[in-house]
């Protein structure tokens, strides 16, 4: 598969940006996750590199081959919408060999190769129905077929899980990264949910206010967030206003006692010092040697499956999330409202980032 260049791609819409000089590259066989809140410009950069939307300025060159100016129908790309975007006077067969037909294909090979996409959906048995008689997954796996059949060299997917529950968002997320991988397609996958995100990608591309605020393996933009912005919109941060000491060795809150650090890069001026709340151990007894340590008192217990999420406000005026593995069934119970904690940490969790205005 053929990797997918980005050069100064940018996209204006009078004197609103909604895309500024991004820079990316896509490898090939390559799952790339845009991920960032609405108005960040992932999908408007899908849309680019689908021949959906012109650029206002750069370049997109797949495989070496510059596609900027061509239309979508000369790309060879295979595209999901986030509402699928199925033909419903079709039926499922007739809408997987709609790009087939439009390139011409014969009679005999749209068949066979209509066959082969609902195969490796699971809807062979489904070829003669409608639309409106397939539930949202199985829709979605017609939406699929139907980018694939036509055997692209880059597989562009928008906001695809997002109508689906969440039981069967998960199913058809580990589906979609298995015929992905299957098929060693080179692919860009823009979403909202950092779940989706870090589960699925190859690579995470975090977006906000047009630009690229981050990008690499998800596990390295989750636990080393280069900014503000990324510490707050992946998972749940603790963020702490202060300053780090000239040595680097510690932090000082605004607020509250100084922090130990270790391995921290320098951080000039006004700081924030973000920390995953899987990083904070709670307790009720005896803590850790070497750690940072707050008391305080549950102000909030949240119970989530396989952690618990609790709010304490400790002695030092500030509020901390912990999110600690939930007790085994038939163990202690969920700590009540009001109970009296201890918060610790190691002096190498957490990051310290610039602050941002606002």
């Amino acid at each position: 598969m053929p990797e997918v260049v980005l050069t100064d791609v940018a996209k204006r819409y009078g004197q609103t940006v909604a895309v500024e000089s991004m820079s990316l590259t896509i490898g090939s066989g390559e799952l790339v996750a845009l991920l960032g809140p609405s108005g960040c410009g992932k999908t408007t950069t899908l849309r680019m590199v689908g021949g959906f939307v012109p650029l206002s300025a750069g370049r997109i060159t797949v495989g070496g081959r510059d596609v900027s100016a061509l239309p979508p129908s000369r790309r060879n790309m295979g595209f999901v919408f986030q509402n699928y975007a199925l033909f419903p006077h079709m039926t499922v067969a007739q809408n997987v060999a709609f790009g087939l037909q439009m390139r011409r294909f014969g009679r005999d090979d749209t068949a066979r190769k209509v066959t082969q996409a609902l195969n490796r959906v699971r809807l062979d048995a489904y070829a003669e129905r409608y639309p409106r008689q397939l539930s949202g997954g199985q829709q979605q796996r017609v939406a699929l077929a139907r980018a694939l059949v036509i055997e692209p060299d880059v597989l562009l997917l928008d906001e695809p899980l997002s109508n689906l529950d969440a039981s069967l968002r998960q199913e058809m997320k580990i589906e979609i990264r298995q015929l992905q991988q299957s098929l060693g397609l080179t692919t860009i996958f823009v979403t909202h949910d950092q779940d989706e995100a870090m589960s699925t990608a190859d690579r995470m591309v975090l977006m906000y206010r047009g630009r690229v605020e981050q990008a690499g393996p998800p596990a390295e933009v989750y636990a080393r967030p280069r900014s503000q912005f990324a510490a707050r919109f992946l998972g749940v941060a603790n963020l702490l206003a202060g300053s780090m000491t000239l040595d680097g060795t510690e932090f000082m809150p605004k607020t509250g006692p100084m922090l130990r650090l270790r391995g921290q890069r320098q951080i000039r001026g006004d700081a924030i010092f973000a920390l995953r709340g899987e990083e904070i151990g709670l307790t009720t007894g005896t803590v850790p040697e070497n750690v940072n340590c707050l008391g305080g008192r549950i102000g909030i217990a949240t119970f989530h499956g396989s952690t618990v999420e609790y709010h304490v406000m400790t002695d030092a005026g500030i509020t901390l999330i912990s999110r600690v593995p939930a007790p085994a069934v038939g163990g202690a119970p969920v700590l009540p409202c009001d109970t009296r904690v201890s918060l610790h940490w190691k002096p190498e969790s957490g990051v310290v980032v610039a602050a941002e205005n606002g």
